[in-house]
């Protein structure tokens, strides 16, 4: 074993046996594939670092999406662990705020390979074959607002140091403000490592000194797009000589954006549906893939799409099944199509029809702010997390409340133009 040079392999937000939302259980839907995800994704890292001979394996948060259903969950994981421990490969966890320690209810005994930190105070651990120190904090409550880092000890001459965090660095776009500290507190630690979780993206922050999110293991939905893993590190004479990207999902995630300006005919529209399908499968790596689809540009046959938008989407559905040997199945369709016509002048006609397209196109404050108020108890009763990140849902918001009154007038105007429009 040469103590001068070592790896280590840095993951986060595993949400080990979270469901992957959005995909309903229409016919061919991957209902196994999708329960099964975040397991299998994570069998693929602990099967990544016994293949790499790693040293250790850190997790930075997250690896639970909340309190256990059963045992099951706690089951596998004790069994993926003990794998790790046959094999000498020590694992150092933090709890995010998804497993902090006031969210779960159920516990297993871990094999003595493995170190949860503690949510009190930071803490130490030492790994003197390598000499390295590894600082750690995990979550003692779902919503931490102090800056854990802040308490994090400096570095001394004596080990290669590492912190290991969950954590909204400088106020990371979309993401829960939990555990709020800046690169700055990060780098006056004299750390040569910084090991975050909590945002699913990958990014590497600053290279002096390596501060780095792995992004999540698995994407679980369709904000989370692109290939997802974790980080191998390789370390020789105490510094980072590489931090690369292993990919260790089994189910890609992907947004199909279909422009379809000019087609004249829903067969027309299919046709460029599918040739877009086929080059998102093409990019998936031979994985699975679920993909939202969303199709925008003025057509002629906008209105046959408009007044009958479930029939389009299953239509797109059956396109997806001969796309792939892998699967391919769809998260969800927009239509944002547009009718090649003048609406206002519709709407300016001198008729009863004329009058109510005015009133329906025209709109107004009043229609946001009744929605808004109809949907108020709805928004209290929702958890604070669905409120950020790319696919937010948040029932005051006014893109979302626009959006939504769109949505109910293309209906109206398409279903008046193919029924009791003028000639």
């Amino acid at each position: 074993m040469d103590k001068n040079r070592f790896r280590f392999l840095h993951a986060a937000d595993v949400h080990l046996d979270s469901p992957l939302t959005g995909l309903d259980r229409y016919e061919s839907a991957p209902v196994e594939t999708m329960r099964g995800a975040t397991r299998r994704a994570f069998e693929n890292l602990v099967d990544l670092a016994m293949s790499e001979a790693v040293a250790f394996v850190l997790l930075a948060g997250d690896l639970y999406d909340g309190p256990w259903k059963d045992y099951q969950t706690g089951l596998f994981f004790v069994a993926q662990m003990a794998k790790l421990r046959e094999a000498g490969i020590l694992v150092f966890i933090v709890a995010g705020n998804h497993d902090a320690e006031s969210q779960i209810t159920k516990s297993l005994r871990l094999p003595d390979n493995v170190h949860l930190f503690s949510t009190n105070k930071p803490e130490t651990r030492l790994v003197e074959p390598f000499g390295v120190a590894i600082h750690g904090q995990g979550f003692a409550t779902r919503a931490v607002t102090d800056d854990l880092a802040a308490a994090y000890p400096v570095a001394d001459a004596s080990h290669f140091h590492i912190g290991l965090l969950h954590t909204s660095l400088d106020g990371r776009p979309d993401h829960a403000p939990y555990a709020p500290t800046s690169t700055q507190i990060l780098a006056q630690k004299g750390y040569h490592y910084w090991a975050l979780g909590h945002v699913h993206k990958r990014e590497v922050v600053s290279k002096d000194p390596w501060i780095v999110f792995p992004g999540n293991l698995q994407g679980r939905r369709a904000s989370e797009v692109g290939p997802k893993g974790c980080v191998l590190v390789t370390v020789e004479d105490s510094a980072v000589i590489n931090v690369e990207q292993r990919h260790v999902d089994v189910m890609r995630w992907a947004v199909c954006r279909v422009a379809v300006d000019g087609a004249t005919t829903t067969s027309d529209l299919l046709d460029r549906v599918a040739r877009s399908l086929t080059a998102e499968a093409d990019g998936a790596d031979g994985r699975a893939l679920a993909v939202r689809v969303e199709v925008t540009g003025p057509v002629s046959c906008h209105d046959e799409i408009a007044a009958n938008p479930n029939r389009w989407t299953q239509e797109v559905r059956a396109l997806a099944t001969g796309v792939s040997s892998a699967g391919i199945w769809i998260e969800k369709v927009r239509f944002s199509t547009a009718r090649p016509i003048d609406l206002a002048a519709l709407a300016a006609r001198d008729d009863a029809l004329g009058s109510f397209l005015n009133d329906l196109v025209s709109g107004g404050p009043d229609e946001t702010t009744a929605l808004q108020n109809a949907l108020a108890d709805i928004r209290r009763a929702l958890p604070p997390e669905l409120f950020y990140g790319d696919d937010a849902i948040d029932p005051h918001a006014p893109e979302t409340l626009s959006l939504l009154i769109a949505e109910a007038r293309e209906m109206l105007l398409a279903r008046i133009a193919r029924e009791g429009g003028p000639p």
